[in-house]
């Protein structure tokens, strides 16, 4: 389980690093799924896909940290801390939190937050 929903997590981020973002994440994402970025009210399903259409793909990403915790039966939380960069932008780096649950066989995406790291002065 531990494999297969950290891979499942770097074939997001990989997918975001395309135009295909949006259609991998529609297959993935639960009905009543929900995402929370910093700034920014609670995202609902159509909300999350309509906003990863118009975001422009991120150039790379890197991710650390990783972590698969069972919170229930068929729920894992998967929890790693992330940097990444779109073009024209400076890096950003946040923790991240992933809820998974088991629907129909396979696990699917319910909840997804970013929490900003606070940025380290040299």
């Amino acid at each position: 389980m531990d494999d297969e929903l950290l891979r499942m997590e770097r074939e997001g981020w990989d997918a975001l690093t395309t135009d295909s973002g949006a259609d991998f994440y529609d297959e993935l994402l639960t009905r009543t799924a929900l995402m929370l970025f910093p700034g920014m009210d609670v995202l609902d399903r159509p909300t999350i896909i309509e906003a990863m259409r118009a975001a422009p793909p991120w150039r790379w990403y890197e991710l650390s940290e990783e972590r698969v915790d069972r919170v229930a039966p068929g729920v894992a939380a998967v929890t790693y801390l992330a940097t990444a960069q779109r073009d024209g932008q400076p890096p950003c780096t946040a923790r991240i939190s992933s809820l998974y649950v088991e629907q129909d066989g396979r696990w699917r995406l319910a909840f997804h937050q970013h929490t900003p790291e606070p940025a380290h002065e040299p």
